[in-house]
């Protein structure tokens, strides 16, 4: 069947999917015959008083013809694939979306990866950051940040990118596949949520098993190098063995693994990052302020509202928001004794009283001393002076907006913070971050008020410190994938700072699968 997309399809909001494909029909025009199935759907509100959702139809038509017709594109199937050339004994470091999905690709054309990922499978994990939430101790192994799943894992669980590569589609399919729901493939901005994601680690994990691969949970890779030819990795549990290759996605948090390859001869690069503060609304108010009075009129219809801001500072630095959670709540993602850091997550439904945002201040390497050391001691400083300040018991340091502003500590928030159920702590976030972090954070919370009106209300809480936007650091590797300082080494994904989210890192972790399995 020859396939059609139909693009730029606008009706109102209420309209009902037959009324979609009949409007698709019309435009095919006297092509009798076919399947036509929504492809995309987005909500397009620059008209307040008439919001309407725009769609993009796919038509596989059994008449091998294809009719020219304006907003329409002969559709081609995306693929990813993979020409082996023989096998190897692969190893991967980490699971998180690079990790799985490399190892994924490799147990689907035969090989059998042995998988060291340093934290818990799914369950035991949620168990580790429930208790940890609750009050209970810090588990540095398996925590918000390490664990099957990775940092995604225990995050909103957003799937759009940027990116555009015909691996996308596979990612999103592979998600459905192992329980994320069908909407997934349609909509223009998806996202699974927490409570799903779980399900489908546990799923995906499942099947690189079944398809012969290992997965060694609480086993950290403490050293890696060259010996008798291959890769030579030794892990906390004792165990030393040699592989034809190394896939290394170890995510963005791994600290003591950067230090191991500088260490070891492996070169890394800083790079710029971005650190700020989670700022936490009432998802109600940012409902109302995105849609006005229709947020009520339309409310079984128009999704949580959501935002992505930006602003460019008189100074020339930036502040943006990142990781926006609509119903959400701020998570503890601490990883190493006495330090604090936050993020963001939310379930499936979105359904929480709350919505949460990181609002960031890019960080430069010249911030730093320009060395991969300094930057990780950057981020560590901070999260280390904010454990401090908020008592030493993994509080958060909270501060009003008002009072940031003014440049006072005073006020209670106007609701509790939802930062592991209320522990917070009163400080002055000008004590945590260097000025130019502060001094920009007000600059941008001014801008982001005038673009939704109560962003920057008198009493919002702002919980510090979010640090772990994404990688510090770069891992060097050539147009092989391969690090040119320990051969047959692959690093990937976002801690290698070739990705940022799920989605980007997933293929990432692909692509460092295919560029094994095609290296001779």
């Amino acid at each position: 069947m020859k396939k059609l997309l139909i693009k730029d399809i606008k009706l109102p909001i209420t309209s009902s999917e037959d009324e979609v494909l009949f409007e698709a029909r019309k435009r095919v025009g006297k092509i009798n015959g076919g399947v036509f199935s929504v492809y995309k759907k987005s909500l397009d509100m620059r008209k307040r008083d008439n919001p309407v959702f725009v769609y993009s139809v796919l038509a596989e038509l059994e008449n091998g013809k294809i009719p020219k017709i304006n907003g329409a594109d002969v559709y081609e199937e995306s693929s990813f694939e993979v020409t082996p050339r023989k096998k190897k004994r692969v190893c991967v470091i980490g699971f998180g979306p690079a990790g799985m999905f490399a190892s994924l690709l490799l147990s689907q054309y035969g090989f059998s990866p042995v998988v060291y990922e340093r934290g818990a499978e799914v369950q035991e994990r949620t168990q580790n950051v429930e208790r940890f939430i609750s009050g209970g101790a810090l588990d540095t192994e398996s925590n918000v940040q390490f664990g099957a799943g990775g940092a995604g894992t225990f995050s909103d669980g957003k799937l759009y990118t940027r990116i555009n590569d015909p691996a996308c589609g596979y990612v999103l399919k592979m998600l459905v596949k192992f329980g994320a729901p069908k909407s997934v493939l349609t909509l223009a901005k998806p996202h699974i949520g927490t409570d799903i994601l779980r399900d489908v680690v546990k799923g995906i994990s499942d099947e690189v098993v079944k398809n012969g691969g290992d997965i060694r949970y609480r086993t950290r890779v403490d050293s890696i190098s060259n010996k008798n030819g291959g890769v030579c990795v030794k892990t906390s549990s004792g165990d030393e063995e040699i592989f034809d290759a190394v896939i290394l996605a170890v995510g963005h948090s791994a600290r003591d693994t950067y230090g191991m390859l500088m260490k070891n001869g492996v070169i890394l690069t800083p790079k710029a990052y971005s650190v700020g503060v989670r700022i936490e609304h009432l998802q109600s108010d940012i409902n109302r302020s995105l849609y006005g009075e229709l947020c009520e009129k339309y409310a079984d219809i128009l999704p949580q509202g959501e935002y992505a801001l930006s602003d460019r500072g008189a100074g020339g630095r930036g502040a943006y928001t990142f990781c926006m959670c609509p119903g959400g709540v701020v998570v503890p993602s601490s990883s190493d004794a006495d330090e604090i850091c936050t993020n963001g997550m939310s379930y499936s439904s979105r359904s929480g009283p709350y919505a949460n945002s990181a609002v960031c201040v890019s960080v430069l390497p010249e911030d730093y001393g320009n060395t991969p050391t300094g930057a990780i001691e950057f981020q560590r400083n901070i999260e280390k002076t904010a454990f401090g300040k908020a008592g030493g018991d993994y509080s958060a340091p909270v501060m009003t907006v008002g009072d940031l502003l003014r440049g006072k500590r005073e006020s209670e928030p106007a609701y509790t913070p939802s930062y592991m159920n209320g522990k917070y702590t009163l400080c002055d976030l000008s004590d945590i971050f260097p000025s130019f972090i502060t001094e920009t954070l007000k600059e941008g919370l001014l801008s982001f008020d005038r673009k939704i009106h109560g962003f920057a209300k008198d009493k919002t809480p702002l919980t510090a410190p979010e640090t772990r936007t994404s990688s510090p650091v770069r891992i060097t590797r050539d147009e092989s994938m391969q690090t040119p300082y320990m051969t047959g080494v692959y690093p990937c994904g976002e801690g290698a700072g070739y990705a940022g989210g799920i989605t980007s890192a997933a293929i990432d972790g692909m692509r460092a699968a295919r560029a094994v399995m095609e290296n001779a």
